[in-house]
Protein backbone atom coordinates (compact mmCIF):
# COMPACT_ATOMS: atom_id res chain seq x y z
CA UNK A 1 0.00 0.00 0.00
CA UNK A 2 1.63 3.03 -1.24
CA UNK A 3 1.61 6.49 1.44
CA UNK A 4 0.55 9.26 0.09
CA UNK A 5 1.72 12.11 2.68
CA UNK A 6 4.32 14.05 2.50
CA UNK A 7 7.34 11.46 2.63
CA UNK A 8 10.92 12.75 3.48
CA UNK A 9 14.20 11.07 2.41
CA UNK A 10 18.01 11.70 2.35
CA UNK A 11 20.78 9.76 1.61
CA UNK A 12 24.40 10.95 2.77
CA UNK A 13 26.88 7.94 2.08
CA UNK A 14 29.34 9.30 -0.58
CA UNK A 15 30.72 12.66 -0.42
CA UNK A 16 27.02 14.57 -0.17
CA UNK A 17 24.08 14.80 1.21
CA UNK A 18 21.10 14.01 -1.32
CA UNK A 19 17.21 15.03 0.09
CA UNK A 20 13.56 15.05 -1.44
CA UNK A 21 10.06 15.47 -0.67
CA UNK A 22 7.54 13.60 -2.08
CA UNK A 23 3.25 13.75 -1.75
CA UNK A 24 1.20 11.32 -3.57
CA UNK A 25 3.94 10.54 -6.05
CA UNK A 26 4.87 14.20 -6.75
CA UNK A 27 8.61 15.89 -6.71
CA UNK A 28 7.63 19.05 -4.06
CA UNK A 29 11.16 19.50 -3.44
CA UNK A 30 14.84 17.90 -4.18
CA UNK A 31 18.17 19.49 -2.68
CA UNK A 32 21.91 18.46 -2.46
CA UNK A 33 24.85 19.19 -0.81
CA UNK A 34 28.61 18.21 -2.39
CA UNK A 35 31.76 17.85 0.17
CA UNK A 36 34.18 15.39 1.40
CA UNK A 37 33.51 16.21 4.88
CA UNK A 38 30.44 17.82 6.89
CA UNK A 39 27.70 15.20 6.26
CA UNK A 40 27.05 15.66 9.56
CA UNK A 41 26.54 19.53 9.68
CA UNK A 42 25.11 20.11 6.59
CA UNK A 43 22.54 17.24 6.66
CA UNK A 44 19.54 18.62 9.03
CA UNK A 45 20.07 22.75 7.44
CA UNK A 46 19.37 20.96 3.74
CA UNK A 47 16.22 19.59 5.12
CA UNK A 48 15.13 22.14 6.88
CA UNK A 49 14.90 24.42 3.98
CA UNK A 50 13.29 21.39 2.17
CA UNK A 51 10.71 22.18 4.23
CA UNK A 52 10.61 25.75 4.74
CA UNK A 53 10.44 25.56 0.99
CA UNK A 54 7.84 23.33 0.86
CA UNK A 55 5.41 25.17 3.84
CA UNK A 56 5.57 21.90 5.27
CA UNK A 57 6.69 21.24 9.37
CA UNK A 58 8.29 18.20 10.44
CA UNK A 59 5.35 17.22 12.07
CA UNK A 60 3.64 17.06 8.61
CA UNK A 61 5.78 14.41 7.73
CA UNK A 62 3.76 10.62 7.40
CA UNK A 63 7.06 8.59 7.02
CA UNK A 64 10.72 8.53 6.10
CA UNK A 65 13.08 7.38 3.45
CA UNK A 66 16.59 6.93 4.03
CA UNK A 67 20.01 5.25 2.09
CA UNK A 68 21.90 2.80 4.15
CA UNK A 69 24.28 2.48 1.44
CA UNK A 70 26.97 1.00 0.53
CA UNK A 71 29.18 4.11 0.85
CA UNK A 72 31.22 5.23 3.14
CA UNK A 73 30.80 4.06 6.52
CA UNK A 74 30.60 7.52 8.51
CA UNK A 75 27.98 9.04 6.19
CA UNK A 76 25.83 6.18 6.35
CA UNK A 77 25.69 6.32 10.24
CA UNK A 78 24.94 9.99 9.88
CA UNK A 79 21.78 8.97 7.66
CA UNK A 80 20.98 6.29 9.91
CA UNK A 81 21.29 7.51 13.20
CA UNK A 82 19.15 10.75 12.21
CA UNK A 83 16.63 8.94 10.65
CA UNK A 84 16.16 6.77 13.37
CA UNK A 85 15.96 9.73 15.67
CA UNK A 86 13.22 11.51 13.71
CA UNK A 87 11.71 8.15 13.00
CA UNK A 88 11.20 8.13 17.48
CA UNK A 89 10.49 11.77 18.02
CA UNK A 90 7.93 12.18 15.40
CA UNK A 91 6.36 8.96 15.97
CA UNK A 92 6.29 8.02 12.53
CA UNK A 93 8.38 4.93 10.03
CA UNK A 94 11.34 5.18 8.82
CA UNK A 95 12.23 2.70 5.50
CA UNK A 96 15.78 2.14 4.84
CA UNK A 97 16.78 1.93 1.03
CA UNK A 98 19.52 0.45 -0.38
CA UNK A 99 21.58 3.03 -2.61
CA UNK A 100 22.02 -0.03 -5.25
CA UNK A 101 18.03 -0.88 -5.66
CA UNK A 102 17.35 3.34 -5.84
CA UNK A 103 19.65 3.16 -8.20
CA UNK A 104 17.44 0.80 -10.62
CA UNK A 105 13.77 2.43 -10.08
CA UNK A 106 12.10 1.69 -13.20
CA UNK A 107 14.79 1.18 -15.01
CA UNK A 108 14.22 -2.39 -17.33
CA UNK A 109 15.40 -5.72 -16.37
CA UNK A 110 17.97 -6.96 -16.28
CA UNK A 111 19.64 -4.31 -14.37
CA UNK A 112 22.84 -4.27 -13.00
CA UNK A 113 23.66 -1.33 -10.02
CA UNK A 114 27.35 -0.21 -9.07
CA UNK A 115 28.32 2.35 -6.65
CA UNK A 116 31.90 3.50 -6.93
CA UNK A 117 34.45 1.64 -4.38
CA UNK A 118 37.77 2.61 -3.28
CA UNK A 119 40.62 1.76 -5.62
CA UNK A 120 38.92 1.12 -8.70
CA UNK A 121 36.67 -1.44 -7.11
CA UNK A 122 32.97 -1.24 -7.23
CA UNK A 123 29.74 -2.45 -5.26
CA UNK A 124 27.42 -4.20 -7.50
CA UNK A 125 23.67 -6.25 -7.80
CA UNK A 126 22.33 -7.63 -10.30
CA UNK A 127 18.44 -7.37 -10.71
CA UNK A 128 16.79 -9.76 -12.77
CA UNK A 129 12.78 -9.78 -14.28
CA UNK A 130 12.38 -12.71 -11.35
CA UNK A 131 14.10 -11.15 -8.68
CA UNK A 132 17.89 -9.42 -7.36
CA UNK A 133 21.21 -11.31 -6.44
CA UNK A 134 22.49 -10.33 -3.23
CA UNK A 135 25.20 -7.77 -2.97
CA UNK A 136 28.88 -7.94 -3.27
CA UNK A 137 31.97 -5.95 -3.43
CA UNK A 138 34.42 -6.56 -6.38
CA UNK A 139 37.83 -5.78 -6.80
CA UNK A 140 38.97 -3.88 -9.78
CA UNK A 141 40.37 -7.26 -10.97
CA UNK A 142 37.11 -8.92 -10.39
CA UNK A 143 35.24 -6.44 -12.49
CA UNK A 144 37.36 -7.26 -15.16
CA UNK A 145 36.60 -10.85 -15.25
CA UNK A 146 32.71 -10.72 -13.85
CA UNK A 147 30.01 -12.66 -15.69
CA UNK A 148 26.92 -10.44 -15.93
CA UNK A 149 24.49 -10.94 -18.26
CA UNK A 150 24.60 -9.51 -21.88
CA UNK A 151 21.34 -7.80 -22.17
CA UNK A 152 21.53 -5.78 -19.38
CA UNK A 153 22.14 -2.19 -18.58
CA UNK A 154 24.62 -0.87 -16.51
CA UNK A 155 23.81 1.83 -14.04
CA UNK A 156 25.80 4.25 -11.52
CA UNK A 157 27.61 7.46 -11.52
CA UNK A 158 31.03 8.33 -11.29
CA UNK A 159 31.98 5.23 -12.73
CA UNK A 160 34.56 6.09 -15.12
CA UNK A 161 37.55 3.69 -13.94
CA UNK A 162 34.93 0.60 -13.44
CA UNK A 163 33.51 1.11 -16.62
CA UNK A 164 36.99 0.69 -17.94
CA UNK A 165 37.55 -2.52 -16.39
CA UNK A 166 34.13 -3.97 -17.19
CA UNK A 167 34.50 -2.77 -21.01
CA UNK A 168 30.94 -1.78 -20.60
CA UNK A 169 29.15 1.91 -20.61
CA UNK A 170 27.76 2.62 -17.35
CA UNK A 171 24.43 4.89 -17.57
CA UNK A 172 23.32 7.64 -14.75
CA UNK A 173 20.21 5.70 -13.18
CA UNK A 174 16.98 6.96 -14.30
CA UNK A 175 15.96 9.06 -10.98
CA UNK A 176 17.96 11.50 -8.42
CA UNK A 177 18.71 9.28 -6.06
CA UNK A 178 16.92 10.77 -3.34
CA UNK A 179 13.90 10.81 -5.20
CA UNK A 180 13.96 6.97 -5.91
CA UNK A 181 14.57 6.47 -1.61
CA UNK A 182 11.75 8.32 -1.14
CA UNK A 183 9.78 6.32 -4.21
CA UNK A 184 10.66 3.10 -2.48
CA UNK A 185 10.36 4.08 1.16
CA UNK A 186 6.15 5.18 -0.03
CA UNK A 187 5.79 1.53 -1.42
CA UNK A 188 7.12 -0.28 1.56
CA UNK A 189 4.86 -1.54 4.43
CA UNK A 190 4.52 1.08 7.60
CA UNK A 191 6.06 -1.87 9.78
CA UNK A 192 9.17 -2.66 7.61
CA UNK A 193 12.49 -3.18 10.04
CA UNK A 194 14.39 -0.43 11.35
CA UNK A 195 16.84 0.99 9.09
CA UNK A 196 20.22 -0.22 9.71
CA UNK A 197 23.31 0.23 7.86
CA UNK A 198 24.46 -1.97 4.40
CA UNK A 199 28.27 -2.71 4.62
CA UNK A 200 30.01 -4.93 2.32
CA UNK A 201 33.04 -4.51 3.60
CA UNK A 202 35.19 -3.72 6.34
CA UNK A 203 35.75 -0.76 7.84
CA UNK A 204 39.24 1.42 6.54
CA UNK A 205 40.45 1.90 10.23
CA UNK A 206 43.92 0.67 11.64
CA UNK A 207 43.75 -0.48 15.28
CA UNK A 208 45.87 2.24 17.42
CA UNK A 209 49.10 1.78 17.75
CA UNK A 210 49.40 3.34 21.15
CA UNK A 211 49.03 0.57 24.40
CA UNK A 212 46.04 0.58 26.00
CA UNK A 213 45.51 2.88 29.15
CA UNK A 214 46.54 0.84 32.62
CA UNK A 215 43.17 0.39 34.78
CA UNK A 216 44.38 1.56 38.18
CA UNK A 217 42.27 -0.44 41.14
Amino acid sequence: MRDSGPILAFDTSGPFCAAALLRGGEVLWQGDWHGARGQAEQLFPLLEDGLAQTGLTWADLTRLGVGVGPGNFTGIRIAVSAARGLALSLGIPAIGVSRLEAQVLDAPRPAVSLVAAPRGSAYVQTFLPDGPHPPALHTAADLATLALPADASLLGVDLAVQAESLNRPITPPPHLLAVAIATIAARAPADSPRPSPLYLRAADAAPASDPPPKILS
